[in-house]
């Protein structure tokens, strides 16, 4: 049960709560769409250099989009946490009610 748990006696803030699951969700999934169009970008960009006869682009963008599908799973695996970087005064002393 909930009461059996021990107590956390951390106070926990609100401008340190995370987002919802969700918000975090789309964060991320927004971030590996934009990683991946780039890739694709890099992709389409390489064929069209290759064609085009830019002999020292085509292999950098080639390498681009070799390397950025491991950067966008890396980006997207990513959870938003938040610190402000502030402790909380430790004299403070809260009285709890009775049971």
């Amino acid at each position: 049960m909930a009461r059996d748990r021990a107590r956390d006696d951390t106070a926990v803030r609100i401008t340190t709560a995370a987002e919802s699951r969700n918000a975090d969700i789309a964060v991320r999934q927004k971030r590996y769409l934009l990683s991946m169009s780039l890739r694709s970008a890099c992709f389409v960009g390489a064929v069209v250099a290759a064609l085009s006869g830019v002999a020292w682009l085509w292999p950098i963008l080639i390498a681009g989009a070799l390397v950025l599908p491991y950067i966008a799973v890396v980006l997207a695996n990513v959870s938003t946490t938040r610190t402000d970087g502030f402790e909380l005064r430790s004299g403070i002393q809260h009285r709890e009610l009775p049971r």
